[in-house]
């Protein structure tokens, strides 16, 4: 090993999300690169670096760092350097000239310890003074805990996300126990926090280890797989497999988190006369129990205001409209009009709209209605279809506050006679406990969905265990109803629901297919397709009104490959364009993005009528526009579908993902007149018979499907959908019965 002195220079690549660095760096005269693991290094900063000499066939001699160490800059250029590398907020390269020459190499003392000078410096006010002093204060304290933090083998990304939850008290609280990292930080998993606790000395056989990793096993069953619950031999398995100790010790600590509450465990009855040892999490057993009572609840206060005559209001209303309703939809309309609860379910085409429209007049003359949605393009489509606002079931319930509290509960409940849910599919166990705490018993609660659709994200099969139950009344809809003569999508959409081949490339149809010999060739066949091909037959703008679904992250035709190459097609870089790289990521201006999780404190502003409306929350699943990036504050503004228009800074960007292409997952609740997608093969667990149908029915003028018919066909054949383990339904049944 040897110990250099040097300066760094320039950052010629970098990855956040595992902190490998290529870092030029001066010594003396000679500038060498420096490569390893490194936290982020601001040019200028001095670093004594140990390391070895290493010969790369390519680019020479470097040094291969073992660690690092960062002064801070002495010299009046390194300052500079420093200050303008863009890595304190509210100081670029202008500003940075404009502090050295009034500051001298007092400067970074000035930013420590009189942060109140800055204001004799021209142009900088008392807001930006703040913000400068902040960010520099932030950035010494994260830069301190980031290398603490290394020194354990955490990467630096994950590094940010736990110093910005314990600040100061990083050191204080991982020492203490390193474990509390799997439950308070989110991204990190139990094998992190695992290696940092064998780092302290912390034993395999630790109570503090096998109650985290049996938590954390939890955790993964309702957060990655959608269970309410696991039985008890099935967690102890999957604890023993991630632990790696006796069966006997994690049985032992299973019980110790049972008797202290921190897990619940409770007998349940299975189909076949068996009983299952269900261990929950006891926020969401809480949850399950609550849907249950509450909607046992609603279905007994039945509303105030019932149809009598509801079959010769019908006979008016399709008189006055000029329809006639098949006996599905006049019994669906029957049940929803005189019932206090109701599940409508059917697939694409089969009058789900037009149910809900002809409740809407029904029950609209002096009755309050509200619809809603569990995404904001489900609920704008639902507006736009019904011709009455929808709101997403978050704003209905005015959503706030960091921890995404709900306004309306019990205590400050919905003020509406009957309430319409559309896309019941994506409702998960928490959001439906959240929405029925809201609602007065005696509100006529209808929920619309398709039942063959993916389920929720979320914990809980919400909508398939109230209609497995059979305790709510429901209406299934079978016949399609209205369709145009020449459109393939709803006709093939049922095809494979019944676990039957699409017709393909049908003389002038909607529904086409193009082969492609490999995932590499997909992949090109799909830029050139949204490129050129489809918008000059179409006439549809390509990134708007065309969107990619892919039902994998990874590989040639996923996700992240996509949206890299779409993204070099329709917004390569340019001079002039502004740019923030995160991670692998770099986004631009024009940039088509994504949420990916619900944010309930990100503000946003949308111009309306009356001036601009402020507001709060942006959710999992909202796909918008970048329209400005500022270089200096290294913030990102997007403009929603909605036109809401939210400023990201900070850790917020972590949240967004580029959209040009999305996981079939990510698209429920949504529709886009064109959908393209690969079919090229994969993992059977995740191409399923039930995502084809949710990727196809997501279309409203065109599919486009890329690949071989044999990964059609395996799609098709694979209905081992994995079972998600919940209770609701028999909870449903067993308040019935009492």
């Amino acid at each position: 090993m040897e110990l250099i002195e040097a300066f760094a220079d320039e950052t010629v690549f970098r990855n956040d999300d595992n902190g490998y660095t290529v870092l030029v760096v001066k010594c003396g005269k000679t500038r060498v690169s420096a490569v390893g693991i490194l936290p982020p290094i601001n040019n200028g900063e001095k670093l004594k670096i140990t390391g070895e000499w290493v010969e790369h066939p390519v680019y020479g001699k470097q040094i291969k760092v073992h660690s690092a160490e960062i002064e801070q800059p002495t010299t009046l250029s390194g300052i500079e350097k420093y200050l303008a590398s863009g890595m304190i907020r509210g100081v670029g390269p202008a500003t940075a000239k404009l502090l050295i020459k009034h500051f001298g190499e007092d400067t970074l003392d000035v930013l420590f310890a009189r942060p109140d000078r800055l204001l004799e410096v021209p142009g900088i006010g008392a807001k930006r003074a703040q913000m400068i002093q902040e960010s520099y204060a932030e950035q010494a304290q994260q830069r301190e805990a980031m290398i603490f933090l290394q020194s354990y083998g955490v990467t630096p990304a994950l590094a940010v996300k736990i110093f910005k939850r314990y600040g100061e008290n990083v050191k204080q609280v991982i020492n203490q126990n390193p474990y509390r990292l799997v439950e308070d930080v989110e991204g990190i998993g139990f094998k992190s926090a695992d290696k940092i606790a064998a780092s302290l000395g912390i034993g395999r056989d630790s109570e503090y280890r096998l109650s985290a990793g049996i938590k954390y096993m939890l955790q993964e069953a309702t957060g990655s797989a959608g269970h309410c619950y696991l039985p008890r031999e099935v967690l102890v398995s999957a604890s023993q497999q991630l632990l790696g100790n006796d069966t006997e010790d994690i049985e032992r600590v299973l019980d110790t988190l049972i008797l202290s509450r921190h897990v619940t465990a409770q007998m349940l009855p299975l189909e076949d006369g068996e009983e299952v040892n269900a261990v929950y999490l006891p926020g969401i057993f809480r949850a399950e129990v609550d849907v249950a009572r509450r909607l046992s609840e609603l279905m007994a206060a039945m509303p105030d205001t019932m149809a009598t005559d509801i079959s010769a209001q019908i006979d008016e209303l399709e008189s006055m409209e000029g329809i006639t309703f098949h006996p599905q939809q006049r019994q669906a309309v029957e049940k929803a009009v005189t019932s206090g609860m109701t599940v409508i379910t059917g697939g694409p085409g089969t009058g789900k709209t037009t149910i809900i429209k002809c409740i809407i007049k029904l029950l609209g003359v002096g009755g309050e209605i509200a619809l809603a949605a569990p995404t904001g393009r489900a609920a704008k489509r639902m507006s736009e279809a019904c011709g009455m606002e929808a709101r997403t079931i978050h704003r209905l319930l005015e959503y706030g506050g960091e921890m995404g509290d709900f306004a309306r509960n019990e205590d400050y409940p919905l003020e509406m006679n009957t309430l319409i849910i559309d896309e019941m599919s994506m409702v998960d166990i928490n959001l439906m406990r959240s929405l029925l705490r809201a609602i007065v018993p005696g509100t006529r609660l209808i929920m619309v969905g398709d039942a063959d659709q993916l389920p929720s994200v979320g914990a809980g099969n919400v909508l398939g265990d109230i209609l497995s139950s059979k305790v709510v009344p429901s209406v299934m809809l079978t016949e399609i109803f209205r369709q145009d003569e020449k459109s393939m999508i709803v006709y093939n959409a049922h095809r494979i629901n019944r676990g039957e081949a699409p017709r393909l490339n049908a003389k002038g149809s909607d529904f086409f297919f193009e082969r492609a010999a490999s995932p590499v060739e997909a992949a090109k066949q799909i830029v050139s397709l949204l490129g050129t091909r489809l918008p000059n037959f179409l006439k549809l703008d390509p990134v708007r009104q065309m969107q990619v679904l892919s039902p994998t992250k990874k590989g040639d035709c996923g996700v992240w490959m996509l949206n890299q190459m779409l993204q070099q097609e329709f917004n390569p870089k340019r001079p002039g364009k502004a740019e923030r790289v995160r991670g692998d990521t770099t986004f631009r201006e024009g940039d088509k993005v994504m949420q990916t999780r619900n944010n309930y404190s990100l503000e946003w502003k949308k111009e309306g009528v009356f001036g601009w409306e402020d507001g709060q929350g942006v959710f999992n699943g909202d796909i918008g526009f970048v329209t400005e990036i500022d270089e200096v504050d290294r913030t990102i503004k997007v403009q929603f579908d909605d036109e809401r228009v939210a400023t990201y800074e900070g850790s917020d960007v972590e949240d967004l993902e580029l959209a040009y292409c999305i996981s079939v997952h990510k698209s429920q609740g949504s529709e886009f007149p064109v959908v393209v997608m690969p079919a090229v093969g994969g993992p059977p667990m995740l191409l399923t018979r039930n995502l084809l149908y949710t990727a196809v029915t997501r279309a409203r003028q065109m599919v486009m499907i890329v690949g071989r018919e044999a990964a059609i066909d395996q799609m098709i054949r694979n209905v081992n959908t994995k079972k998600r383990y919940s209770a609701l339904s028999y909870r449903l049944r067993l308040l019935q019965e009492l």
